[in-house]
Parts: structure tokens; sequence; C-alpha cells
């Protein structure tokens, strides 16, 4: 039998799991890291910890599992997006990657919308200037680290520096490609425009390959250090959304997927470039050749709900202690208790700022309609609710941009609720539906690896076959009525605040 690995470098910890060629876990490990904060809104990492991460892992799984290393085919990566890697002459580290979290970039963002332009940077890069994004950290060492961007030699992402001490290659792939803000998306190719108005070399940049392409194979000092053979393929990989539609079958028009982590995330998958003028979600090329992804981001999801559990509801900690459950299962089960509306309350989920579809770092939670006869469980629905309005919000801009769905799936912490799955069905109209897969991003990077390696014959056909559907929630009519009428003014209450966030803001 073939076997593949599917590696996902993470922000907390990197988690590599083997499969064999009908996608079955063999063996997974993982290991977790540190992360930096020098300064107040900074957020650095050491691509050595990433590194030395994946080496222990993938040596654990080769060694427990038993399989024969030449047995393994194809190793893909997947992992955080928008960090800056550099590297010198020597190929050294300059300095610890600022990864995506990092905020220090505002100036920079200002900068390359005057370089190119507001209307023609969205046109090529299919979103505005984004202090996560790449380019604007690239300009940040330069205009404050000329020593550092002078020994500059190679710019990578975090799963391609991991690829390149893997192969000794200089690669990425689109999809991760799509967020450094130096890719033409709807081209597929780096912008030469964009290098030109910005004064970056094209030649500090890895060349540019589809996800399920070879980039090359692991060397033979990856080889004695991890046990595999040089033999082994490894594949282009994908950013860490984009691996997990994979995972989780979002590979054809029409599907669709949403996410509660700690942030949510809206994403559709798209046979076209479709892009919002207004900057409100993101664009980016997808891991199915040829094909993009359309992806609309809610600040804080689980978060919110993290948020209220445990500075408002800590009874719930302390009772699954004592019970030995899940704090959320009890949550769940009291939310159950709550009609739907909460009551007449409503939650703005808006506790660190919001992307889509304001772009407003500015905004703030707020709890609307509170009153004597609300207990907690009302307000942990109204939270609930609140964040699944937001993530309706962003499926709203997608069905303005003709991004049509009709199957949605539900992942995340979050999405492990019928609750909050219901709410979703309700809201947006449609089924939500979960997988019994629970990998999401090293599964869809194993199969774009066994994609690379010969043993699928293209994305779509392997998810169709090995991607499990488990459970599924139907809209219930009456809950959809109320909800739209909810959604009005939910949305009315951003718009008469919205002076007021920015009042507070210089208060």
């Amino acid at each position: 039998m073939n076997y593949l690995i599917g590696i996902d470098i993470g922000t907390s910890a990197t988690k590599t799991v083997l499969f064999d060629e009908n996608c079955q876990v063999v063996q997974s490990a993982s290991q977790e890291y540190p992360l930096y904060q020098p300064q107040n809104g900074w957020a650095e990492q050491e691509p050595l910890d990433w590194y030395s991460a994946v080496v222990r892992t993938v040596k654990k799984v080769v060694q427990e599992s038993g399989v024969p290393a030449e047995a393994i085919k194809g190793i893909g990566l997947s992992g955080q997006m928008h960090g800056l890697v550099m590297l010198n002459e020597a190929n050294e580290v300059i300095r610890p990657a600022i990864i995506w979290c990092d905020q220090r970039t505002g100036k920079e963002c200002e900068e390359i919308t005057r370089r190119v332009g507001a209307k023609r940077l969205i046109e090529i890069t299919a979103n505005p200037a984004l202090t996560g994004f790449t380019a604007s950290k690239i300009l940040w060492v330069r205009n404050h680290e000329a020593e550092n961007y002078k020994a500059c030699r190679h710019i990578l992402l975090p799963k391609d520096y991991v690829r390149f001490r893997m192969t000794g290659d200089y690669a990425t792939e689109v999809s991760d490609a799509s967020g450094m803000q130096l890719l033409d998306v709807p081209n597929r190719c780096w912008s030469k425009e964009i290098l030109e108005k910005l004064e970056i070399d094209e030649s500090l940049l890895p060349k540019v390959y589809e996800s399920p392409e070879v980039t090359g194979h692991v060397s033979k000092e990856f080889a004695e250090v991890t046990g595999l053979t040089t033999a082994t393929v490894v594949v282009g990989g994908a950013g860490d959304n984009a691996a997990a539609a994979v995972g989780t079958g979002i590979v054809e028009d029409g599907r669709a997927f949403t996410t509660i982590g700690t942030s949510g995330v809206v994403f559709a998958h798209t046979s076209a470039p479709r892009i919002d003028p207004k900057g409100r979600v993101h664009t980016f090329c997808c891991a199915v050749p040829g094909c993009w992804h359309v992806m609309g981001v809610t600040q804080a999801a689980g978060l919110s709900l993290k948020w209220f559990r445990d500075n408002l509801a800590e009874k719930y900690k302390d009772e699954a202690v004592l019970k030995g459950v899940d704090s959320y299962d009890l949550i769940n089960q009291d939310v159950a208790k709550v009609p739907i509306g909460s009551r007449r309350l409503f939650y703005l989920p808006y506790l660190m700022g919001e992307r889509t579809p304001h772009l407003n770092p500015d905004c703030r939670g707020v709890f609307f309609g509170l009153s004597a006869i609300h207990t907690k469980a009302d307000m942990l629905r109204s939270v609930m609710e609140g964040v699944s309005y937001s993530l309706l919000d962003c499926f709203d801009v997608l069905k303005e941009m003709q991004v049509d769905v009709n199957e949605m799936m539900a992942c995340g912490g979050g999405g492990k609720s019928r609750i909050w799955r219901q709410m979703l069905a309700d809201m947006y109209a449609c089924e939500v539906k979960t997988i019994k897969a629970q990998e999401g991003p090293a599964l869809g990077v194993a199969i774009l690896a066994g994609v690379g390696a010969g043993i699928f014959p293209d994305v779509p056909t392997a998810c169709r076959q090995f991607i499990e559907q488990d459970t599924w929630c139907q809209p219930e009519p009456s809950a959809h009525a109320y909800y739209e009428k909810g959604h009005q003014l939910y949305k009315k209450l951003y718009t008469q605040l919205k002076e007021c966030y920015s009042e507070l803001a210089v208060l």
C-alpha cells in the first residue's frame, strides 16, 4: 500500500499526519512552539522552531507507524499564511519571522496604497492593503531595518521555509502566495507591476507552482534525520484555509464551508476569479488548479463565546471539571432551552474590530436590548446568534458577488455544536453539514500530495471518493423568517453606532 504525509505548520503547533492511500489516518504527532511579542501589537516566531517541530513529528510518525519509508510516496505542506521569512546569502534566517497577526505595518499599508493605487491594488491582488499580509512586512523591514533588508536574498512564507529545509528548493504555490499581496491573483503569477511600484526585486521571491504540483524531492539530509527516502515527492501544498477546503471537500462550484474557530470564516469555491471591488472579502487562488476561493472573515467568532465563558460565566468551567465533561457541552444544554432571538437580546461580536464587511478596527462589542429578564443562558445564546449574524454578513457579500452556494459544511470548534449549526442553517436558508474526517488541513495537503505522486487523478475526484459527510441540519422556515428580520436590525445597529465607535477610539 502507498502512504502520504500531510504537515500543518500552525501558529501554536505543527501537526504531522500519516495517511494510507484511502486517506485513513495511520499515525499522527504534534509539537508546540512559542510566539514572541517584543512590543505591543507585534508577533514573531523563530523559523527554526517550525523546522525542528517538522523533523521531530515526521520522524515520530515514520518510526511509530512501522510503515516502510519507500512506501511513503508524497508530502504536502500547509500552514499559517502571510508570515515573512528572510534568508541571507548563506541561507541563514536573518531575523525572526513576522507572522500573520502582527499589526505593526499600518504606515506601510498606506505606502502600498499610495504607490499602487487602491483600485488598482484590488484589481491585481484582489485585496486592499492589510497589515496581516506579507508585502507590508517586507516594506516595514526595508523602512526600519535597512541592514537586514540589504542582506536579504530570499523571501519565503512559513511553510515554504520548511519546504526549503526539506528539499533545498525555493518554491511556493498559488494559494499561499495570494496572501502576500505581490501575486497577480487572476493570472496566478507574480505581478511585475506591483513589484516595480513597490521596488521589490522579483529574484527575492520563490518560483510559484500550482498546489498539487511537485516542487521537489526530500533531500538526502532531511531523509537522514527523519527516516524518509529521497524518492518521496513534495508538492506545493496550500495555505491553511485552502488546505482545509480540500480536507472538507470544498473543491467544486456551489460548495462552501463555515469555520467557527477563534475567528470565523465563510469560504466558497469558485471556478472564476470573482473580486469584490470594495475589498470586503478576500479572493485568493485555491488549491484546485485554475480555480479560486472567496473568503469573508469575522474577527471574534469562537473568541466571543470563550470571552463570555471565561469572564462572565465561569460556573460552566467549574461544573465541567466536577462532572468531567466539556464546558461548551454544558453551555449548549442551557442555550437549547432559550427561545430563538434570545428574548430580543442582540450581541455585536466586534471584540477585535471587524473585517468583513466593515473593515473597521475601531468597532467594539455590544449587548443591545439587555433587560432584567435576561439570564446568562440568554446572553450566551445571543453571543452565538450575534456571531452567526456576522457570518451571515460574510455570506451575503458572497451572494452579492454571484458566488452561488448550495451546500455548506461546518467546521472548527463551534461547528461541533449542533445548536450553532442549526442557527447557521436557519440564517443561511440552506443545509449545513459536517464531515467524518477531522484532520482538516493535514488531510487536504495529503490529498494534494497524492495527486502529485500520481496516486489520485485530480483533487475533485479524490475528494469525491474520500471525503464522507456525517451530519446535517435543515433550515426551519419559521426560524429563517425571524432571523431575516433580526438581521436587518443587527445591521442597523452597526450603522447607528459607526460614528460612536470613532469617537470611542479617541476618547
